[in-house]
């Protein structure tokens, strides 16, 4: 009988049935469309013997060794909530329902619940890493209870992707914490992708360098401090050649970029929980203008296209790229510092007990945000779990009080010459608020208490509430 069953073979779903077969497991799988799933096996060369094809959700049932451990691969909200309700019919208390796609952690923990009630536990487990992660190895974010995870636990941790042979997989807490952690990775993937993107329209617009030249770049800053799957592949991208023109393919590539919710779900998250996530927030702000192509190429006629070139002010060429280096470092610090402040607040706030150090181990290899930068967080951690914000320990702020001022003034020369830095702007707002020691919300509890009586604190009489002589005014 099979080890484990899987319904949905889309690509994420076909990879890890592929992945789990490769690692010796027997598994049964399902689609909806059995032409799919005939296609599969017809496709899966010497691990279709591994793979066990059902018509129907009876027959997968009947195909896998109670307790039952079943995994649903299909797109997040109701298709989960239909697909799990459907084949709960055909499982049997303490049998497993494993949802490994996007969803949205508020849903899983509902489902925690309702699964409970039947009998059948439901572990909500992220997976990182896209179509190649999944094959050979993804990054893996467990969330559930212990003793159902453990009934899975060797499964996951022998797909998952291995950094110097520890596995990236682990239960990183209960109910929906995995899904949770996967959202704040998207989220923190967001920024990422946005800084990288904003440093490539300085060096293209501001610096009027060619996708080649830049491609340099980015491999030589993959072999430093910024050394990360995204740098990787930003290389690679700028270095392709499109086969149709023979120029580079990225010119030819329309510049909106989509996106499938978790960036907004990790937004929404920081703002319930009252833990700024800026560079996120500028991030996910950025993809939705990217869509708005028209009224951006309707608004520049209407107030004339923006200067751009911002020549010699960064240095000479190796000086620019120093500087560029430095300051996308600084910004990379301030994200990763609000997302794990994020993921914190949760933890306190829903009482999971999140491993942050465990949550930065699986991150180093197998998910999209893999870097060596994740073997420092994951080190600082272990050695504090308590830690305040990332800026604030070493080697982070080491590492930021040498690259801020770079940070500065790549944000300040590109703002001069219109060149966008939206997530970059707010990685140094971030940083120069959280270093006010007095800021200018003195005004704005004034102003509150102006127009709506919600008082304030004097400095010179603590802990009371005051009211200011407005009538008087």
């Amino acid at each position: 009988m099979a080890d484990i069953g899987l319904v949905g073979l889309g690509v994420m779903g076909a990879n890890l049935a592929l992945n789990m077969a490769e690692k010796g497991y027997s598994v049964a799988v399902f689609n909806r469309t059995t032409e799919k799933t005939d296609a599969f096996i017809a496709n899966a060369g010497s691990l279709a013997e591994r793979l066990t094809p059902c018509k129907t959700l009876t027959e997968l049932a009947e195909a896998v060794e109670p307790p039952r451990p079943v995994v649903i691969m299909v797109k997040a909200g109701e298709a989960v909530d239909s697909q799990a309700d459907i084949l709960a019919g055909h499982l049997a208390q303490g049998d497993i329902l494993i949802d490994a796609g996007n969803a949205n952690f508020h849903d899983t923990r509902r489902r925690v619940k309702e699964f409970a009630d039947r009998g059948i536990d439901f572990l909500g487990v992220g997976v990182s890493g896209g179509e190649e992660g999944a094959r050979h190895g993804p990054s893996v974010m467990a969330g559930g209870k212990p003793e159902a995870w453990a009934r899975v636990e060797k499964i996951f941790n022998d797909i998952a992707a291995k950094f110097e042979g520890e596995s990236c997989a682990a239960l990183v807490g209960p109910e929906g914490a995995g899904h949770f952690v996967k959202t704040i990775h998207n989220g923190i993937e967001y920024a990422d992708m946005q800084m990288i993107a904003e440093i490539y329209g300085i060096m293209r617009d501001g610096l009027g360098m060619a996708p080649a030249e830049m491609a340099e770049v980015f491999d030589q800053w993959n072999n430093g401090p910024l050394k990360s799957y995204l740098i990787e592949i930003t290389a690679a991208v700028l270095g392709t050649t499109d086969p149709k023109t023979g120029g580079p393919l990225v010119d030819i590539i329309l510049d909106t970029a989509g996106q499938k919710g978790t960036g907004r779900w990790s937004v929404i998250e920081a703002q319930d929980l009252g833990s700024p996530a800026t560079v996120i927030e500028a991030a996910v702000a950025a993809r939705s203008l990217s869509s708005q192509k028209e009224q951006r190429v309707a608004d520049e006629a209407l107030f004339g296209a923006a200067p751009r070139k911002i020549g010699p002010a960064l240095g000479d060429r190796n000086s620019a790229m120093i500087i560029l280096e430095e300051a996308m470092l600084a910004g990379k610090i301030a994200a990763y510092a609000q997302g794990f402040a994020v993921m914190a607040k949760a933890s306190e706030s829903f009482g999971w007990d999140l491993p942050l150090g465990t949550v930065a181990k699986i991150w180093r290899a197998g998910c999209i945000i893999r870097s060596a930068f994740l073997d420092d967080i994951a080190s600082t951690y272990e050695a504090d779990g308590a830690i305040r914000s990332l800026m604030t320990v070493e080697p982070f702020t080491g590492m930021l009080k040498a690259t801020h001022g770079s940070l500065r003034r790549v944000c300040a020369e590109a703002s001069l010459k219109g060149v966008p830095v939206l997530a970059l702007g707010s990685a140094l707002g971030y940083f120069d608020f959280a270093r006010t020691a007095r800021s200018t919300a003195d005004l704005t509890q004034a102003q509150r208490d102006f127009f709506g009586a919600h008082g304030f604190e004097r400095l010179d009489e603590p802990g009371k509430v005051a009211h200011g002589p407005w009538s008087n005014a």
